[in-house]
């Protein structure tokens, strides 16, 4: 049969007709390459600046304030106050308010004009070691700019000599910089938000496209109710996947569990809800199976790159920061590692764990109103 252009025409014309009252595939062909362009341009960084960092002052004097000075004129650092006290600082490290303690000993001037060679301390939260390298890398070169700043005058006979103090540098949490210690706690959270946000989505778009869900709608069941029993029984999915998670992770990764249990309990039950609920929402607005899985994925992709798995969140632009906020991964993934790493308890990630509570109720509310008690 020979080629005919016109009904070539015909089905071409037809399927552009098709893919313009497709909507969702639509915006999802524009609107994920931008998404792609965007987060990969500007969030793929492992330079990570403006660390937060708090002083433990035991001296005072010309020396320690060109310093300090020094550390934050790198912008690596940012001080952003005082801590007494070791248990305060580790407090602080632990629950994510810092990543740097410095301390300055006593007499830390005096000994190093009388040549004893002090040892400045710097204690790193090292449970990410992509986001401190860099800044640890750079603190000896800040240390000897600040130092040709201040030995001048009669104490110019220290400046051509070595370092007259030492630099001792105390990693916690993960000193061996191993990599895994920092990516498989954060893997936990990448996994649930694949898995259940698109089992759910797709188990229910699946009803409506085979007209099951007709059957609901006749119902008596409120959109609550019918939220609730849809989403349950993949709960009981992510606890076996936890499980499973986390015995992996401690058999061939040798990643602790240092925290407690309940922290991690109430974060994980969140976190899954809260995934179970976003996949309910993309079903009431997904038509299909393939809109379902493709939203999906649209909703994943902010979990890997904005979360900071992959990146140092300190090395992403303040605009990124903020829309991570809005990520439930973002603070699962803070859950899990100070928790898993870092020993935390409940108090130590209560934050993080009010907003996943903030974020569970506007999903949730936005399912609910999507929900449809007619079919169109």
């Amino acid at each position: 049969m020979n080629f005919s252009l016109a009904r070539f025409l015909a089905v071409l014309t037809k399927e552009f007709i098709q893919m313009r009252r497709d909507r969702v595939t639509f915006a999802m062909m524009i609107g994920l390459p931008i998404m792609q362009l965007l987060l990969f341009g500007f969030i793929i960084n492992s330079d990570a600046r403006h660390m937060p960092t708090l002083i433990e002052l035991n001296d005072d004097g010309p020396l320690v304030r060109a310093i300090v000075s020094g550390m934050e004129m790198s912008e690596y650092y940012d001080i952003q106050g005082s801590v007494s006290g070791a248990e305060n600082g580790e407090r602080a490290l632990r629950n994510g308010s810092a990543s740097f303690i410095v301390v300055f000993p006593e007499d830390f001037e005096r000994d190093v004009v009388r040549g004893l060679r002090p040892q400045l301390l710097v204690v790193a939260d090292a449970s990410d070691p992509a986001a401190v390298g860099g800044a640890v890398g750079a603190l000896d070169g800040i240390v000897r700019i600040a130092m040709a700043d201040t030995f001048s005058g009669a104490l110019g006979r220290l400046a051509p000599t070595p370092t007259p103090f030492g630099i001792a540098v105390h990693k916690l949490y993960n000193p061996e910089g191993s990599t895994s210690t920092n990516i498989v706690p954060g893997l936990l959270a990448i996994i649930l938000s694949m898995t259940l946000v698109m089992m759910t989505a797709i188990a229910i778009v699946k009803e409506t496209e085979r007209g099951t869900m007709e059957m609901l709608i006749a119902t008596p069941a409120r959109p609550l109710e019918v939220m609730a029993g849809k989403i349950l029984p993949y709960v009981l999915v992510g606890y076996i996947q936890t499980i499973v998670f986390l015995l992996a992770g401690l058999a061939v990764f040798n990643v602790p569990f240092e925290g407690a249990w309940p922290a991690f309990f109430v974060g994980f039950n969140l976190f899954i809800v809260v995934n179970l609920a976003l996949g309910f929402l993309i079903s009431a607005v997904a038509r299909s199976q393939m809109q379902a899985m493709q939203l999906s994925v649209f909703t994943i992709l902010p979990s890997v790159l904005l979360s900071g798995f992959l990146f140092p969140f300190a090395a992403m632009p303040g605009w990124a920061q903020v829309l991570s906020t809005v990520v439930p991964a973002t603070h699962f993934l803070r859950v899990v590692r100070a928790v898993m790493l870092k020993g935390g308890g409940i108090s130590d990630v209560s934050g993080e764990l009010w907003a996943l509570v903030v974020i569970l109720i506007v999903i949730s509310a936005i399912a609910m109103l999507r929900y449809r008690r007619t079919l169109d």
